[in-house]
């Protein structure tokens, strides 16, 4: 969030835990999926350029809330700690959201009846990995008249331990389900500026993560009162292909400039992959900062091109200019 007020810095002071401190005025997060080969990625991730780490993703393996563990939890939160990043672990995630066997998981969950044992498991898991707090990524149709009530308890619990509370939210379609109730409790919205089309929209080609559709997508959010310090920019390390270019897995920026030399100074590249490039990402850090917002969220830090390519360098150069 905008540290503007010592009221917010004393906040994420405390929500650091010891040895943690903060060192930039914007956040930058980074989400990293943690797989079982993920180890050697995260070791390359630049701990100096990002504030916060949310490790996607750990949900429910059954019916009375047991998590998963993601299998190198533990050795990226220490890693991260030890070079004062904050680290939060992210449930949910868009394909658990549109599973329906996932879903009606997380709806009995979240219920009257269940939803005082979940929120105390989710706690008792933040604590025991050493987390610095919890980010809800429950989406579109995994949000239903429990989701609030929920959030409301978890902010609660987690409130009560100085821990963080932040939830993935879309740049326009399925906002409406977030009511204020729900989003008055996170201490930041990361807002997804990304996926206006992709491989599930074969016939309507084009940008996914254009600068207009970031604008628009903050514009929502401010628009239902949300304040610019609780709303971070989400950008794409990634792109979406088109035509000769489809893929239903898409390309990560570093897969795009090793191909195409020079490609990282535009937003598409051959027959066609729509993307952000250099310019794009720097224009939109420019503009968190000309709209007082709270910084820059990423998908995903395994993505991102090394050296001067690299799309987060470009991210924390800019936001940190003097």
């Amino acid at each position: 969030m905008l540290l503007s007020t010592s009221l917010p810095i004393l906040f994420l002071a405390l929500c650091a835990g010891p040895g943690l401190a903060r060192h930039d005025d914007k956040v930058i997060v980074g989400y990293v999926l943690d797989t079982p080969d993920s180890a050697s990625d995260s070791s390359q991730i630049d701990f100096g350029k990002i504030t916060h780490l949310n490790i996607a993703f750990a949900n429910p393996v059954d019916d009375t809330g047991t998590m998963s563990v993601p299998p190198n939890l533990q050795q990226i939160v220490d890693q991260a700690h030890r070079n004062h990043v904050r680290v939060l672990i992210s449930i949910g995630g868009g394909s658990v959201s549109e599973d329906a066997t996932g879903r009606q998981r997380y709806f009995g969950l979240i219920g009257d009846s269940n939803r005082p044992s979940f929120v105390r498991k989710l706690i008792d898991y933040v604590e025991l990995y050493r987390l610095d707090g919890l980010d809800v990524d429950l989406e579109g149709p995994a949000i239903n008249k429990d989701y609030a009530p929920f959030i409301d308890d978890l902010s609660a619990r987690l409130k009560r331990g100085h821990k963080l509370l932040t939830a993935a939210v879309p740049g326009s379609y399925g906002g409406d389900q977030i009511t204020s109730d729900a989003w008055g409790h996170f201490d930041l919205l990361n807002v997804m500026a990304y996926d206006a089309t992709g491989p599930w929209e074969p016939n309507r080609p084009g940008p996914h993560s254009s600068f207009d559709f970031a604008k628009s997508s903050i514009a929502y959010w401010l628009g239902r009162g949300v304040p610019s310090s609780k709303l971070v920019l989400g950008v794409p390390f990634y792109g979406w292909g088109f035509g000769d270019a489809f893929t239903q897995g898409g390309y990560t920026f570093a897969e795009i400039t090793a191909k195409y030399p020079g490609s990282e100074s535009s937003d598409q590249v051959g027959n066609t992959i729509y993307y952000n490039g250099l310019p794009t990402i720097k224009a939109k850090a420019k503009y968190v900062l000309a709209q007082h917002l709270a910084g820059v969220m990423i998908w995903s830090l395994d993505q991102d091109a090394k050296g001067p390519l690299s799309l987060l360098a470009a991210i924390h150069d800019t936001l940190n200019a003097k």
